[in-house]
């Protein structure tokens, strides 16, 4: 399997569903978090709190990825409950789980899963857990989302500041998911401040107007987005990245196709349960 497309399954798949594949392709910020001690006294700063109904426990959604003609992967976000509180306050579950399929497994096998434990009422995490088998490359990150005193430990003992309910790499799905789009106008970037790879990584998604999407099972209202990416690296460009997400409450995305340096990508949509609402299918 080419490097580029690699990397880019590996976005695919991690369960961040496809309005985050542009995390590893946007400009950084000028914001520094790099990693020093905890002060001995923390400012206390106070939790988000949210009115969302895009997403409850017991959703889960399964996508195909399609690399040119062929079935590469899987991916499947399922949200549980969980029985732990973390401060108080009721925790969510979120797993994500990428592998590849058929001959792709002979030369290049891909095994990843992401955890994330977010604040149910805020939807921001408290936990992260990254866990990546590809291609005989391993490796793993534990983040400990110390939101109260906005700063992040990392499985190297190292704090690093960020700015207030920073997102994972999994929980960024379900927040952007709780977004007013109600008045969104063509050309509107959302940015959502994440907390990836030891950086904080801003995603941001611009609004493109509404379309129909015809899948393998069925046609979908859809609301579509554009991540802004940088150009050049594994995305030629921001018109090469389009996303498709369901025009209803559920706000699910079903499609996602990407041109990438070495070929063209397809995300698709292929089961879905647990849902809050109706699925805007035609």
């Amino acid at each position: 399997m080419p490097r580029g497309m690699a990397r880019t399954t590996t976005i695919l798949l991690a369960g961040l569903s496809l309005l985050t594949m542009g995390f590893a392709q946007t400009e950084r910020p000028t914001l520094s978090t790099e990693g020093n001690p905890a002060p001995p006294v923390r400012e206390t700063y106070p939790l988000r709190t949210l009115q969302h109904n895009a997403f409850k426990p017991g959703e889960k959604l399964t996508y195909v990825v399609h690399y040119g003609w062929v079935n590469a992967g899987e991916a499947v976000v399922e949200l549980k409950e969980s029985p732990r509180d973390i401060n108080g306050r009721k925790v969510w579950h979120a797993v994500g789980r990428g592998r590849s399929l058929g001959a792709f497994n002979t030369f290049y096998k891909v095994d990843d899963r992401y955890e994330s434990f977010f604040d149910a009422q805020g939807v921001f995490p408290w936990v992260f857990i990254r866990r990546v088998s590809e291609g005989g490359y391993e490796f793993s990150q534990d983040y400990a989302y110390r939101q109260q005193y906005r700063e992040v430990l990392t499985q190297e003992k190292k704090t690093h500041a960020v700015p207030g309910s920073v997102q994972d790499m999994l929980s960024a799905f379900y927040y952007a998911r709780t977004l007013d789009l109600s008045n969104a106008k063509v050309g509107d970037v959302f940015v959502i401040d994440t907390f990836l790879d030891n950086e904080l990584w801003p995603l941001r998604m611009r609004y493109m107007g509404k379309e129909t999407v015809k899948l393998r099972n069925g046609k979908f209202r859809c609301m579509k987005f554009q991540p802004v990416v940088q150009e050049g690296r594994v995305f030629k460009g921001n018109d090469d990245l389009n996303v498709w997400i369901t025009d209803d409450g559920n706000r699910i995305p079903v499609l996602a196709q990407a041109k990438v340096l070495v070929g063209s990508i397809k995300m698709e949509l292929t089961a879905y349960e647990g849902l809050v609402h109706p699925i805007a299918k035609l």
